[in-house]
């Protein structure tokens, strides 16, 4: 991947907590691989992204078309809900806010579902998803994102359990309700909030 400005947005904790490692967390340079099944199969020639929902146009974007949007690199931090974190990390990718423009949110959107190649969703409310944090994210410390990380592209959100950042991502739905994804309807928290601990609902 060529060289681009990374933009550090590491102090983010600053709006949730008073450290950076949020509590109940452990500092790590490994990056655990966490999934509920195997990686699945990706073919650049048939993948296509959905954005639905909600929204004035509903997309649906090759992956070159998807590679061709606008995109920038972070330097965020990664916080498991299973207890550790990983300082940063360097992802490159589409900033959530940027896709939402180009489909059109609607007014009455409140709440956001994200579906994988795998089958796995997990959901957000609206508000949490608005930030250019979030990100659709294909690039991992300058080298295109491996497979047993969510690669082709995956969703990180640095301000929430990494369990809201759905691997192999291929659509977003905008909802007029909420709605559970996997692991939300199993228990884990809808706000996923690291600082609060909001692990578990």
């Amino acid at each position: 991947m060529p060289s681009v400005p990374v933009t550090d947005v590491t102090d983010l904790y600053e709006e949730f907590g008073d450290e950076r490692l949020p509590p109940g967390q452990h500092e790590t340079s490994d990056f655990p691989v966490l999934s509920k099944g195997n990686t699945p199969q990706f073919d650049p020639d048939s993948w296509t992204f959905r954005v639905s929902g909600a929204v004035d146009e509903e997309l649906e974007l090759s992956w070159e078309e998807f590679r061709s949007l606008p995109s920038v690199t972070q330097r965020q931090d990664f916080h498991c809900v299973t207890g550790w974190s990983r300082f940063d990390c360097e992802f490159t990718g589409v900033t959530f806010p940027e896709l939402a423009e180009r489909a059109g949110v609607h007014d009455d959107a409140c709440h956001v579902m994200f579906s994988a190649l795998d089958d796995y969703t997990t959901d957000l409310p609206l508000d949490a998803c608005m930030r250019d944090e979030v990100l659709f994210a294909w690039g991992f410390d300058g080298q295109d994102l491996d497979p047993e990380h969510g690669g082709p592209l995956r969703v990180v959100t640095p301000h929430r359990y990494a369990y809201k950042g759905a691997k192999w991502v291929c659509g977003v739905e905008f909802l007029t309700e909420p709605e559970r994804g996997f692991w939300e309807k199993r228990g884990y928290s809808v706000t996923a909030d690291p600082w609060a601990e909001d692990r578990y609902s």
